[in-house]
């Protein structure tokens, strides 16, 4: 198990915008391209179970998170099923005006990769999230 701290990236929108996009469920989950057959299980108000089909460093397998969404301060993930089940984060969100700070800070594990693995791949999937949820935002803010 790692301990990963992330901080300081920005999303170009204010907190509130950021979080309609969070809550979009189709617009938010088309921006992913590693993910397909999304599905949700509402567990209570505030969290659900998000199932899919994850493309995890190119290869395709089933994926699980209980996912508690505390707006628009945080997003608390538990992976349940997939290449880093047993790993949970947070995200926390600081508004910053017309930008949204994003930090991330967790505890990342998996039965499937090399211990010396897990850091990197963790990183590397954060980063894919970002980099995938930044032009996102950017765009509905223009769109706003």
């Amino acid at each position: 198990m790692v301990y990963i701290k992330d901080e300081g990236s920005t999303f170009d929108a204010p907190v509130d915008l950021v979080w309609t996009y969070i809550r979009d469920g189709e617009e938010h989950d088309g921006s992913h391209k590693t993910t397909r057959n999304p599905k949700f299980e509402k567990v209570s108000d505030i969290t659900f179970i998000y199932a899919s089909d994850r493309n995890f460093r190119g290869k395709w397998a089933p994926d699980r998170m209980r996912i508690s969404m505390i707006p628009p301060i945080a997003i608390v993930t538990e992976w349940l099923e997939g290449p880093l089940a047993g790993s949970n984060f947070v995200y926390l969100y600081s508004p910053k005006g017309k930008k949204t700070q994003i930090d991330v800070y967790g505890e990342f594990t998996s039965t499937t990769l090399p211990p010396d693995e897990v850091e990197r791949a963790a990183r590397e999937w954060l980063e894919s999230e970002y980099g995938e949820d930044a032009p996102a935002i950017r765009a509905m803010a223009k769109r706003k």
